[in-house]
Formats: structure tokens, C-alpha cells, sequence
């Protein structure tokens, strides 16, 4: 007898829904533009999300217990934690490792299991001035790859978290074809793909070809929307990344690409569970600003079918 075939998702059952301090218009452990971190948790917890990512190393408190008591208070979880980190400069090895070891360990002690690598941008994020380099040499591309690797397989050992690297504007991880040599290079034990939805969009790709194509290296998401009227302003006028955010480059859904509900119907379907967690990049910006948005993402992401609370079950 012929086996059935299984039904289609008609929700994201599989999808895990958060936010991160980026939403608030976190970008620094402590900049005057910034609302104090007791404000944002609050209003996370106010506009009805469950899980959050810890932004920036000592925004939150650094005390594993402090931080707990904190989250207890106020019901939510943590989801991973986030670092910069340079993989193709040995020479700064060492000191990216302490840094990544310190938002491990407090990760790990906040009970997640994801690390959210972000390489350094070649741009300063508040001046646009060069600060490297936009090119990668064949020698730097040579080493990328494994020491993806070398970081990956530390940080499962050691911590238990997965390392998942992040495509950013004006970062040598931004365009398609970055993305896929980052990942034909790297070992799926070690190393994979924090899909951003917004950054992808901003080099050029497509996210739901990556999401068909490599669909087994995507291990953690982040959702957000570009306008497109922005990003031609980027490429005609050479923008850095903070400039274009200053212009709005970052919107809210249903604005923007890419489409959030295309996304979510392209996740869904896969066979992992996974955390995708809303950011809005919007540094700088008035503190009443960001709490009607996260409430009205999150309500456009539910009628989307993404509404998960419950933490995915860890498979990569």
C-alpha cells in the first residue's frame, strides 16, 4: 500500500519567535542614544514576546544570576547570545576568542544554545569612514572557512552552543555568493548560517533561493524588511550601513523585502526547528519609537503563521 504523503504545514509550527535589543535601537554596551536595559526588557515583555537574544556584550548584566533574576522578573528567555568576531585576521585571534568566550559562557548559563557571529564591519557604523579594506585577499578567503570551523567546534565542546555566522552590510559576509564560499567551505558540524533576512537583502540575494538551497546550514534566523527605495540610495550614492539605517532603510512589515509571509512559508517547510528573532535596526532613535513596532511585527508575524513560543528542539 502506498504511503500518504505527509500533509503541508498550514503554521509554522517549527519556528520559534523572539526579539533582540537591535529592535530597541541597541546597537552599544552603553551609548547616550540608547534606552536603559530595564526599559527594553519591560517593553519586550510588554509587547508579548517570550524570547530574546542578548544584544551587544554588557548591554544586559554579565552576571549569569543578576541577568536570571532580571528575566525571571518579567517572564522571558534567552534564545542565544551575539558577538563580533574577525575570522579572517589570525593575528587577532586570540583576543576575538576572549571575547567570544565571555558571550558563550554567559549564553550557555542563560540556558541557550546559539552564538550569533557577526563579522566586523569595514565601515565605522557611526562615521561610514573605510577602517579595511571592502576585499578579502585570496590568502584571508583561504583561512575563512576553517577557522569558522575552529571556533565552531570550540564552542560546542566547551559550551554546548552552536555557532551560526551572520551576513552583514558593509562586512565580508553581505553578498550571495560570500554567503554560499562561507558555507561550501565550513563544516555543517561546526559551522552555520544565522539567515538575516534584512542583511541578505541589502547584498543583493535572495532569501528563499539560500532558504531551498542550503536550507540544512540555516540554523538560526533573523527577520526583518528592506525598502528598497533606500537601498537604491545605497548603491547610487555609496552609503554606509549607518547612513542607510538613519534614512530608514530598515521597515517594518508588511513594508519591505523581503515578503516576511514568503519567508515564513519557506522555514516552515523545512525539517529543523528554529528560533527567528525580529530585528528592526534603528539606531538612533527616540525611546517611544520602537514598543508600537514591536507590537505590530509581532501581529503582522502572526497572521503569518510564525505565533511559536516553544523552544526549538536542538538537531544542529
Amino acid at each position: 500500500m502506498a504511503t500518504a504523503p505527509s500533509p503541508l504545514r498550514i503554521t509554522a509550527g517549527n519556528l520559534c519567535l523572539g526579539s533582540a535589543p537591535d529592535s530597541w535601537g541597541i546597537w552599544f554596551p552603553e551609548d547616550e542614544h540608547q534606552v536603559s536595559y530595564t526599559r527594553f526588557l519591560d517593553e519586550l515583555a510588554e509587547a508579548g514576546y517570550t524570547w530574546l537574544e542578548l544584544g551587544p556584550y554588557g548591554y544586559l548584566p554579565t552576571d549569569p544570576q543578576r541577568l536570571k533574576e532580571e528575566l525571571d522578573a518579567r517572564g522571558l528567555k534567552v534564545s542565544g547570545g551575539t558577538a563580533f568576531g574577525a575570522l579572517h585576521r589570525p593575528e587577532a585571534w586570540d583576543e576575538m576568542l576572549a571575547h567570544v568566550r565571555q558571550v558563550a559562557a554567559l549564553t550557555a548559563a542563560a540556558g541557550a544554545h546559539h552564538l550569533v557571529l557577526i563579522p566586523p564591519m569595514y565601515r565605522d557604523e557611526k562615521t561610514g569612514q573605510f577602517t579595511e579594506s571592502p576585499e578579502l585577499t585570496a590568502g584571508q578567503w583561504a583561512g575563512f572557512g576553517r577557522n569558522a570551523d575552529r571556533l565552531g567546534r570550540l564552542l560546542l565542546d566547551e559550551y554546548d552552543v552552536r555557532l551560526v555566522v551572520h551576513p552583514h552590510a558593509d562586512s565580508h559576509i553581505q553578498t550571495q555568493p560570500e554567503i554560499e564560499r562561507l558555507l561550501n567551505e565550513s563544516d555543517s558540524r561546526y559551522t552555520n548560517l544565522c539567515l538575516d533576512t534584512g542583511h541578505v537583502a541589502y547584498g543583493g540575494g535572495d532569501n528563499l533561493d539560500l532558504i531551498r538551497r542550503f536550507g540544512e546550514r540555516v540554523g538560526y534566523v533573523h527577520i526583518k524588511q528592506m525598502d528598497p527605495a533606500v537601498l537604491a540610495q545605497v548603491a547610487a550614492e555609496d552609503l554606509s550601513f549607518g547612513e542607510a539605517v538613519k534614512r530608514g532603510v530598515c521597515v517594518s512589515p508588511p513594508a519591505g523585502v523581503p515578503d516576511p509571509a514568503e519567508v515564513v512559508a519557506e522555514l516552515a517547510e523545512l525539517d529543523a526547528e528554529l528560533f527567528v528573532i525580529v530585528e528592526q535596526d534603528l539606531y538612533p532613535c527616540a525611546p517611544e519609537v520602537p514598543l508600537p513596532i514591536a507590537v505590530s511585527t509581532r501581529e503582522h508575524l502572526a497572521r503569518c503563521g510564525l505565533t511559536g513560543t516553544r523552544r526549538p528542539t536542538l538537531d544542529r
